[in-house]
């Protein structure tokens, strides 16, 4: 796993051993990067479920003013680190480890963040919770943009009582990304 773009190209990531963490293939990432790359730069960006940190430290080599990371995992956090300071990102980064939802109600007006990215772990109904409880907060700007990595079977038409309109989906071999704004 590497940085693709921006000021840490080329890098190389470290990532967990073992199946705990999925890191996003280099392809999807560049992907996803390409959709969202337009408004990128000086963004506010959270990372949930960051596993290796892969996701935000792209966002921030590409230009997001800050990222917050959020990760439970204790041996996954020590990797995000790692890879923030093999980067030399980590000035702009702020890092959680902690449970997501103890995480969103510390941000929760203190900051707003122009992307949300989350990755939960697959078929567990995570991101519907997090829907809900983001729905409730201050955490989205205005315009910002939820992107959720889920498994293909994953289904978020419930998006729509929750507040949230579905304004894209990007459907790859085994996941997908889907697009979401507050209405």
């Amino acid at each position: 796993m590497r940085v693709i773009a921006g000021t840490a190209r080329r890098l190389q990531l470290k990532t967990l051993d073992g199946m705990d963490t999925r890191p996003t293939t280099d392809r999807i990432k560049e992907t996803l990067f390409n959709m969202i790359s337009a408004e990128l730069y000086d963004s506010n960006f959270l990372d949930l479920f960051s596993g290796s940190g892969g996701i935000g430290i792209e966002a921030l080599s590409r230009g997001a003013a800050n990222a917050v990371f959020v990760e439970k995992n204790p041996k996954a956090m020590k990797c995000i680190q790692e890879n923030l300071e093999s980067t030399k990102l980590k000035d702009r980064a702020k890092t959680m480890q902690m449970d997501v939802f103890a995480a969103l109600s510390r941000l929760n007006g203190e900051w707003k963040f122009e992307y949300i990215f989350m990755d939960p772990p697959y078929n567990h109904e995570w991101e519907k919770q997090v829907l809900e409880f983001l729905a409730d907060t201050t955490l989205l700007a205005d315009d910002g943009i939820i992107i959720v990595e889920a498994s293909k079977e994953t289904d978020l038409s419930y998006a729509e009582e929750l507040g949230y309109s579905i304004i894209k989906e990007k459907i790859y071999k085994t996941n997908k990304h889907i697009f979401l704004e507050k209405e």
